[in-house]
């Protein structure tokens, strides 16, 4: 995939949330809801692992406090606005991913049952490549259901 913005040299390089998701809202149509999922978690993990080998993290000794910075920067308001990355933490063999104002929550009326899939792909290939290891990633806690962040844990499979 080329960086070059020549194609659309008015527009630019981003596209609006409201357009995301309805490309998301029609494939679940289309696919349903569980196919959905599967496929925009898959390219989020692509785009993830992608990125990470661009930023030169893969397999990253860094405090984790610098990993996530560098991926903030990549993916928040100065990146590509997918989604903020507050912090990491890991609790022995599980890792914790803090997000806000991530793209797949946006829009949505409290209470939602939405699932981050494409933003969690994304992180989770991100924190693969980072580690060098097989994640397993879950949507733990979510912002449109009362938390403070939509949390994105992984764990090794082995």
């Amino acid at each position: 995939m080329s960086n070059s913005l020549s194609s659309r040299p008015t527009l630019g390089q981003f596209s609006s949330i409201i357009c995301f998701k309805s490309v998301i809202t029609g494939m679940e149509e289309a696919l349903g809801e569980k196919a959905t999922a599967i496929a925009l978690i898959s390219a989020g993990r692509i785009r993830g692992k992608e990125l990470v080998k661009s930023l030169g993290l893969s397999g990253a000794t860094q405090d984790l406090a610098v990993i996530a910075a560098k991926l903030n920067e990549a993916v928040g308001a100065n990146g590509t606005h997918l989604t903020a990355v507050d912090k990491i933490v890991q609790e022995g063999d599980l890792i914790k991913v803090y997000c806000s104002e991530t793209v797949c929550s946006a829009g949505e009326l409290d209470g939602s049952p939405r699932k981050c899939t494409f933003t969690m792909g994304a992180i989770w290939g991100a924190m693969s490549e980072v580690t060098g290891k097989k994640l397993r990633g879950i949507h733990t806690e979510s912002v449109l259901r009362g938390g403070t962040h939509d949390v994105f844990e992984f764990t090794t499979v082995e």
